[in-house]
C-alpha cells in the first residue's frame, strides 16, 4: 500500500484549498458583475421614466395657457374648461416613484389619469370649429404646435421607457439574473410597461 507522507498531503490540502478560493473569487467576480448589469439597466430605465415624467411635466405648464386662450374666445365651453382643468388637477395628483414602477396597480392608475387628460385636451382643441375667432388666433395655432410636439416626444419617451424596462426585465428573469437577485436579497424587481388605450396611442392633430 502507498503510504503518503504528511508533507504531500499538506501540499495537496493547500493546492486543493487554493483551487477552491480561486473557484470562489471567480464565482464572487462574475457574480458581482452580473449585478452590475442588473443595476446599470435598472438605471437606464429609470432615466427612461424621468425622460417620459419631464415631457408630462412640460404638457401640464402648457394646459393654463391653452385655457386662458380658450376662455377669451369661447367663452361658453365653461363645462369643456371645467374638464380640462380636472382633468389636469388629477393627472399632477397621481405621481410615481421608483418603487411605484413596479406595482401594476399604481401604474395604472397614473396611466388612466394621464388619458384622461389626453382625451379632454383633444375635446379642448375641438371647440376651434365652432369659434372663428379662435380659429384665427395665432397665440392658439401656437400653443396646438407646441401641444402635438409635447404630445409626440410623451409617446417616443414612453416607447423608450418601454424598451428600457423590456431589456431589464429580460436580464432579470435570466437565470443568472434570478440567482444573483435571490443571492443579494432580491433587491430587484420587474418593471411594469407603460401602456395606453388605441384612442390616445397618437398625438393631437393641428389643423389650420
Amino acid at each position: 500500500m502507498r503510504i503518503v507522507h504528511k508533507s504531500t498531503f499538506r501540499k495537496r490540502l493547500a493546492v486543493a484549498s487554493l483551487f477552491l478560493v480561486v473557484l470562489a473569487v471567480m464565482a464572487s467576480v462574475v457574480g458581482c458583475q452580473r449585478y452590475d448589469v442588473l443595476v446599470e439597466k435598472d438605471q437606464i430605465a429609470a432615466q427612461k421614466w424621468s425622460d417620459l415624467e419631464a415631457n408630462l411635466q412640460r404638457r401640464y405648464d402648457l394646459v393654463p395657457n391653452l385655457v386662458a386662450v380658450v376662455k377669451g374666445s369661447a367663452k361658453h365651453e365653461e363645462q369643456t374648461l371645467a374638464s380640462v382643468a380636472e382633468a389636469r388637477a388629477r393627472a399632477t395628483s397621481v405621481q410615481l416613484n421608483a418603487d411605484d414602477l413596479t406595482d401594476p396597480e399604481k401604474v395604472q392608475a397614473f396611466q388612466k389619469a394621464q388619458e384622461q387628460l389626453s382625451g379632454s385636451l383633444s375635446r379642448l382643441l375641438m371647440v376651434q370649429e365652432q369659434y372663428p375667432d379662435l380659429k384665427a388666433n395665432q397665440g392658439f395655432h401656437s400653443l396646438q404646435v407646441q401641444l402635438e410636439g409635447i404630445e409626440n416626444r410623451i409617446l417616443r419617451a414612453r416607447e423608450e421607457y418601454n424598451q428600457a424596462a423590456r431589456e431589464y426585465n429580460a436580464e432579470l428573469l435570466k437565470i443568472r439574473g434570478q440567482v444573483v437577485n435571490k443571492a443579494t436579497g432580491q433587491p430587484f424587481k420587474p418593471r411594469v410597461y407603460f401602456t395606453a388605450s388605441p384612442e390616445v396611442q397618437s398625438a393631437p392633430k393641428v389643423s389650420f
